[in-house]
């Protein structure tokens, strides 16, 4: 059983928090804008963080993991570990790291692949960067989350690897986008598309776990499009940083943008399937 301080209870943060709970841990919860969990006890940060051996953190942008870390880091951080599971950039921790280490804390980015139902049924990916020491305690407590752990490499390699990952999903529906239509004009049925593809070599797990939603049977929503999007600028950043280019990345983003303003940002990204299907 180990103490465990979440910081950040967005829909990611609260999955964690409760799947954290009910595999035994003692777990306590901050967030910013004072947001709470039921049954998950809420305290101030300086109090999560005296009363945690791990922090995990879940926080929606760059913005929110540099402000977070700079305030975590005026607290007593001896014999803590830092897992920064939030889709950011890495060099908000990789920036941070030598002052992590000299308050005798160890620190890890640790990305997670699969949304908060995946995160509840212990099915998610955890795609993580450090050094071999940090990793392996790392391990540790995410074994509570998953048996899917994968140590890619060091510091800032778990984000590069969920840009990989995650952004080849985007190049799917990328792809449908530009596809999809001409079924329309064909007078191919969606539903005949959808199977078709489902049940052939162009399928891919992930149109097949999000079916129902696909052909709306399912409206409920545990990713949304305008979140992402967010995660597609931040893809875009780690491959500019990289001095490359990924045009295909940026045609995603753009019809994310088309769909947000076509009012769908909070369905879940399987809407886009049939967006790319209807659109003109």
């Amino acid at each position: 059983m180990e103490k465990i301080g979440i910081l950040g209870l967005g829909k990611m943060g609260s999955a964690i928090a409760q799947r954290m709970q009910a595999e035994g841990h003692v777990v306590t919860s901050w967030t910013r804008s004072g947001r709470t969990v039921a049954g998950v006890p809420f305290a101030t940060l300086p109090e999560v963080v005296g009363a945690s051996d791990t922090l995990l953190l879940s926080l929606y942008d760059d913005a929110a993991v540099a402000s977070v870390l700079d305030a975590v880091l005026g607290l007593d951080l001896h014999g803590k570990q830092i897992i920064e599971t939030s889709t950011v950039v890495p060099d908000v921790l990789k920036d941070r790291i030598e002052q992590i280490s000299a308050k005798g804390a160890t620190a890890v980015d640790a990305p997670i692949s699969g949304g908060p139902d995946m995160v509840g049924a212990g099915t998610c990916g955890v795609l993580m960067g450090g050094t071999d020491t940090a990793a392996a305690r790392a391990r540790e407590t995410l074994s509570s989350l998953t048996q899917r752990i994968f140590h890619v490499g060091p510091l800032g390699a778990g984000l590069v690897m969920k840009t990989i990952n995650n952004g080849m999903l985007q190049v799917y529906f990328s792809g449908l986008d530009e596809l999809l239509p001409l079924a329309k004009d064909a007078g191919i049925p969606f539903e005949t598309v959808i199977t078709i593809l489902l049940n052939g070599p162009a399928g891919i797990p992930m149109l097949k776990d999000r079916l129902a939603k696909i052909l709306g049977t399912d409206d409920q929503v545990g990713f949304t499009i305008e979140a992402a999007h967010k995660d597609n600028t931040v893809f875009q950043r780690v491959v500019k940083a990289a001095a490359r280019e990924t045009p295909i990345l940026q045609r995603a983003g753009q019809r994310q943008t088309t769909a947000i303003k076509a009012g769908l940002g909070q369905d879940d990204p399987a809407a886009l399937v049939r967006f790319s299907y209807d659109r003109e």
